[in-house]
């Protein structure tokens, strides 16, 4: 998808010195692999605190779970 924003020339310059990106194009992407991964990884703690997986699984019985399926 082709799209036109503008973003600040220091902050690309910078962050492409950051992370060793070669492209404008590639840093972009790499900005919000990133950012997607951290609000996936922040939902995913909030989903453990709300006790929505069960943590206290023995080797053995993880083990006979992934077999079931």
């Amino acid at each position: 998808m082709r799209t036109t924003v503008v973003i600040d020339d220091n902050l690309i310059k910078e962050a492409m010195r950051v992370v060793k990106a070669r492209t404008k194009r590639e840093v972009i992407e790499t900005a919000l692999r990133e950012m997607v991964r951290k609000k996936n990884l922040e939902a995913f703690r909030e989903e453990i605190k709300q006790g929505k997986y069960e943590l206290d699984l023995t080797l053995e019985e993880l083990e006979r779970r992934r077999s079931e399926d």
